[in-house]
C-alpha cells in the first residue's frame, strides 16, 4: 500500500454514500416545501433556501451530520416584527418553530438562536432563518442578551473554500474533510467552520500546496503542525470579518495528532505500511486503512 491508495480509500470511506446524499436533500426539501407554503405561498422545495455548512461547501463527511439551509424570508416579515415589543429575534425563531410543528406534529423542534433545528430520523435540518441584508450576506437571528440581528455572509464563507479548492487541485476539501474526521473521532473542541478557514490560510502557503494524494501524508502532518502554532490566535469571518477565537482547549489533542502524524510519516517513507496505518488510526479511527 503506497499513501496515494491509503488516503484515496481513506476519503472514499469518509464519503456520503449516494443514499446518504439523496435522503438530506430529501429532508431540505421538505422543510423548505413547508416554509415557502408559509411566508410566500408556494410549493417549491428549494427557492428562497441555500445549502450552507459543509452541504453547501462540499465537506459532507461520514457518519451524516446536520442539513444546514438558509431560508431567506420576506422583508414583510422583518417589518411585522420590528413593530414587536421585547426580544424580537426570539419570537421570530418561535414563529417558524411552530410553523414547522404544524408539519411535523411528531419531531421535537428546537428554536435556539440562530437556528431551528429539525430533527429526523436520518438526518437533522438546522434552518437559519435570515433577512437579506442590504449591504449583502444576511441578518440572522441572535437571542442572547434581549436579541439581535448579526451579519454573515455565507456566500463569501463558501466562495473562500471553493477558490481554495480550485486552486489547491482539490486538496482544500480533502484536507477539511479529513480533519473533521479527527475532530469527530478524538472529539476535538475546534469548531468546523474554523477548520475550514485555517485549512485555506496553511494551504495558502504550504510548498506542496495542489500535489496529488502521495503528499497526503505530509499535508496531514505539516496541518497539525501548523494548527499547533495557532494556538489562542483569532480567525476572521469571510465577508463581514468578525474576529473569532481559537483558544487552546484542543491543542493537547493537537500536539498529539502530530506527534502521531510525524510518527506514521516516518513508517510511511520506510515502507512499514502496516504501523504507518496503526498511527493513522489513532488519528482518524478506522475508516483509514491500517494494511492493503
Amino acid at each position: 500500500m503506497g499513501v496515494a491508495d491509503r488516503f484515496s480509500k481513506f476519503l472514499g470511506n469518509i464519503a456520503l454514500t449516494e443514499e446518504q446524499k439523496t435522503k438530506g436533500l430529501e429532508r431540505r426539501d421538505a422543510v423548505v416545501r413547508s416554509l415557502n407554503a408559509n411566508y410566500y405561498g408556494t410549493t417549491s422545495a428549494t427557492n428562497h433556501s441555500t445549502l450552507v455548512g459543509s452541504w453547501g461547501k462540499f465537506t459532507r463527511i461520514r457518519p451524516p451530520r446536520d442539513v444546514d439551509v438558509l431560508f431567506t424570508l420576506p422583508y414583510a416579515t422583518y417589518e411585522r416584527f420590528q413593530q414587536r415589543t421585547g426580544n424580537r429575534q426570539s419570537q421570530l425563531l418561535q414563529e417558524v418553530r411552530t410553523l414547522l410543528l404544524s408539519a411535523y406534529p411528531n419531531t421535537a423542534i428546537r428554536g435556539d438562536g440562530p437556528v431551528v433545528l429539525v430533527p429526523f430520523s436520518a438526518f437533522n435540518v438546522e434552518v437559519i432563518p435570515a433577512f437579506a441584508a442590504q449591504d449583502g450576506g444576511h441578518l440572522v437571528c441572535m437571542t442572547d442578551g434581549g436579541g439581535s440581528y448579526k451579519r454573515a455572509d455565507y456566500d463569501a464563507e463558501m466562495k473562500i473554500v471553493s477558490d481554495s479548492n480550485s486552486t489547491t487541485n482539490g486538496n482544500t476539501r480533502d484536507l477539511v474533510r479529513m480533519m473533521k474526521t479527527w475532530q469527530g473521532y478524538c472529539s476535538v473542541p475546534l469548531k468546523s467552520f474554523h477548520l475550514e478557514l485555517l485549512a485555506t490560510t496553511f494551504l495558502a502557503q504550504w510548498e506542496y500546496s495542489g500535489k496529488s494524494k502521495t503528499y497526503y501524508d505530509w499535508m496531514v502532518r505539516d496541518f497539525l503542525s501548523f494548527l499547533v502554532s495557532r494556538a489562542n490566535w483569532n480567525v476572521y469571518a469571510p465577508g463581514t470579518g468578525e474576529t473569532m477565537s481559537l483558544g487552546n482547549a484542543w491543542e493537547t489533542r493537537a500536539k498529539s495528532a502530530l506527534e502521531r502524524a510525524k510518527k506514521a510519516c516516518d513508517y510511511e517513507s520506510s515502507s512499514s505500511w502496516t504501523l504507518a496505518g496503526e498511527e493513522w488510526q489513532k488519528i482518524f479511527g478506522p475508516d483509514i486503512p491500517k494494511a492493503a
